[in-house]
C-alpha cells in the first residue's frame, strides 16, 4: 500500500514539475518574442544611402544601424511601384497572386481582400498591438483601410502624395481644413492634384496634409506609440510617405543641401535615428527586431551601381538599400549577400512570434537562418520569379530577362554608348557584372533554359490559382473620385 502511495506520489511530482516546465518554457517564448518595426520608404534608392557608397546625401543614423546590424546586399521587392510593393510586403504573396494593381489611384474600385491575411493580422493574432503610420495604398475606403486588415490603430496618407481626395472618404467633424479649402468644397467633391488626406483611423482628420511636417509627425506618432507599448509585444509598420514626389522636407531639413531629395532623404535618417534612440531609451532595444528597405528603386534620387530605378524590373527598380537591426541577435556590422526579399517579412515574423501562417498559399519564406548568420545559410529561394512589367528572375549570380534588351517601353532598357545585344533573352552574372551590362546568354544556354523553364512554371502557377480582390464600398451619392483636372503650370 505505501509502495502504491509513494509511486502515486512521485509520479504527481513529476507531473507537476513537468507542467511547471512547460509553463516556464512558454512564459520564456512568450518573453523572447521581439517587438517588430518595419519602416518602408518610398522612392528611395540602392544608391541613396551611405552604407551602399552615397557621397551626396548623409546618412549617419542609417550607416549606424548598418554598423549595429546586417546589411542585406541582395533584397528585393515585390514590384517595381507603389501598391504591389507593398501587397507582397504585407501578404507574404506576390502581388499578382492577389490580383492587385501595381498601382492604386483614388477612383481605384478594388483594394486587397479582406480575406488575405497581413502581418498585421498574424501579429496581432499571436498578442502584439499593431499600428500603421504612414502610405498605406492597399485601398482606401471600406473594406481595405489598415483598421479592416489587422492593424490597430492608423495614422497617415492613404495612397501616394501626388494624388487627390476621394470624396467618398469619411471627414472627420473635427478636421483642419488648410489652404483655403472648405466643408463645402469637399462635399461638393472638389479634387486638387498633390492635395492628398491625413487619416487617423477611417477618417480624414486634415486637409490638405501638410506634406512638410509629414516624416516628423510620423515619427512623432511611431514614438508615442512605442513608449505606450514597451511592456507588451507591438508591431510599428512605418510606410513612410517621402521621398516620393512632390518632395517636402520639415523647416529643420530644408536648404541643409543643394538637391531637395538629398534633404528628403536626411530627414528620413533622421526619423529612423530617432526610433533607434526611442527603442534603446525603452530598454527594450535586445527585442526589437527593425527592418528598414524601400517600396521601389529611386524616382528622383540614385539607384546605382544598379541599373535601372523605379518602374524597372532591372536591379536598380527592385533591388533595395536595406538594414536588420536586433541587437544580440542579429549579429553587428554582418554583410548578407543571399537572395532575399520582402515577401519573406511575413513567414520570419510569424515564426518569431511564435504565430499561425496563413492557410492559403503564400510565396515567402523564412529568412532567420540569414539574418541570424547561421553557418551554411542559404537562400530559401533557389529561384526567385518576378512577373512585374515582361518580368525577370533571380536565380543565385544570375538575372535572367525573358525578353530582349533595348525593348521598347521597358525603364532601364535604354543604352547609351553601345548597341543593344541582339540576343532574344538576357542574363547577367550579377556579382561580377553589378550594372547588369553584359549579356552573357549566348555564352550559358543551360542556365537560359533552367530560368526559362522555371519562369514559364511560375507564370502558369500564379495565373491558375489567382485569389480575388475587394470591391471598395462608396457611400451612396458620394461625388466622382475621377482625376481632377490638370492644374496650370506654375
Amino acid at each position: 500500500m505505501w509502495s502504491f502511495l509513494r509511486s502515486t506520489f512521485v509520479l504527481g511530482l513529476l507531473t507537476l514539475s513537468s507542467h511547471l516546465l512547460i509553463a516556464t518554457e512558454s512564459s520564456a517564448q512568450s518573453e523572447e518574442r521581439p517587438n517588430v518595426i518595419v519602416i518602408f520608404i518610398d522612392d528611395m534608392g540602392y544608391g541613396d544611402v551611405g552604407f551602399n557608397g552615397a557621397t551626396g546625401p548623409r546618412t549617419p543614423h542609417l550607416d549606424q544601424m548598418a554598423a549595429e546590424g546586417m546589411k542585406f546586399t541582395d533584397f528585393y521587392v515585390g514590384c517595381a511601384v507603389c501598391s504591389g510593393s507593398r501587397t507582397s510586403l504585407m501578404t507574404g504573396c506576390h502581388y499578382q497572386r492577389v490580383s492587385m494593381k501595381p498601382v492604386l489611384f483614388p477612383n481605384a474600385q478594388n483594394g486587397l481582400h479582406p480575406d488575405e491575411v497581413t502581418i498585421a493580422e498574424v501579429l496581432g493574432d499571436a498578442g502584439y498591438a499593431t499600428t500603421c503610420i504612414g502610405k498605406w495604398h492597399l485601398g482606401h475606403l471600406p473594406p481595405c483601410l489598415p483598421t479592416m486588415q489587422g492593424f490597430d490603430s492608423y495614422y497617415g496618407v492613404p495612397y501616394s502624395n501626388d494624388m487627390w481626395i476621394d470624396p467618398a472618404n469619411k471627414i472627420a467633424d473635427d478636421v483642419v481644413l488648410r489652404e483655403g479649402g472648405t466643408l463645402a468644397d469637399l462635399q461638393a467633391g472638389k479634387k486638387i492634384k498633390n492635395a492628398v488626406p491625413l487619416m487617423r483611423d477611417d477618417e480624414v482628420i486634415e486637409y490638405p496634409a501638410d506634406q512638410t511636417t509629414l516624416t516628423k509627425r510620423y515619427t512623432e506618432e511611431a514614438i508615442r506609440f512605442i513608449g505606450a507599448h514597451k511592456d507588451e509585444p507591438f508591431f510599428v509598420y512605418l510606410p513612410h510617405t517621402m521621398v516620393h514626389l512632390p518632395l517636402a522636407v520639415s523647416e529643420a531639413f530644408a536648404g541643409r543641401t543643394d538637391h531637395l531629395i538629398w534633404d528628403a532623404i536626411e530627414e528620413v535618417d533622421w526619423s529612423v535615428g530617432q526610433i533607434l534612440d526611442a527603442v534603446k531609451a525603452e530598454g527594450i532595444d535586445e527585442k526589437t527586431l527593425v527592418i528598414f528597405t524601400s517600396d521601389n528603386g529611386a524616382a528622383v534620387g540614385s539607384s546605382l551601381p544598379l541599373r535601372g530605378r523605379k518602374a524597372s524590373v532591372y536591379d536598380g527598380g527592385i533591388r533595395e538599400p536595406t538594414l536588420m537591426w536586433w541587437p544580440g541577435t542579429i549579429p553587428a556590422g554582418s554583410v548578407c549577400s543571399e537572395v532575399a526579399a520582402t515577401i519573406d517579412v511575413l513567414p520570419t515574423v510569424t515564426a518569431l512570434a511564435d504565430g499561425k501562417l496563413p492557410e492559403r498559399k503564400i510565396d515567402g519564406k523564412n529568412i532567420l537562418p540569414l539574418m541570424t548568420a547561421q553557418a551554411g545559410a542559404r537562400s530559401p529561394h533557389d529561384v526567385y520569379c518576378l512577373m512585374h512589367g515582361p518580368g525577370a528572375v533571380r536565380s543565385g549570380k544570375w538575372k535572367y530577362y525573358p525578353w530582349a534588351e533595348g525593348t521598347k517601353g521597358q525603364r532601364g532598357a535604354d543604352i547609351s554608348g553601345r548597341e543593344p545585344s541582339s540576343q532574344p533573352v538576357q542574363l547577367y552574372d550579377t556579382v561580377a557584372d553589378i550594372g547588369e551590362t553584359t549579356n552573357v546568354a549566348s555564352s550559358h544556354p543551360d542556365v537560359v533554359a533552367k530560368l526559362q523553364a522555371s519562369w514559364e512554371a511560375h507564370q502558369a502557377e500564379i495565373n491558375e490559382n489567382r485569389r480575388p480582390v475587394a470591391p471598395l464600398i462608396r457611400p451612396r451619392g458620394a461625388k466622382s473620385a475621377a482625376r481632377p483636372p490638370r492644374q496650370p503650370s506654375k
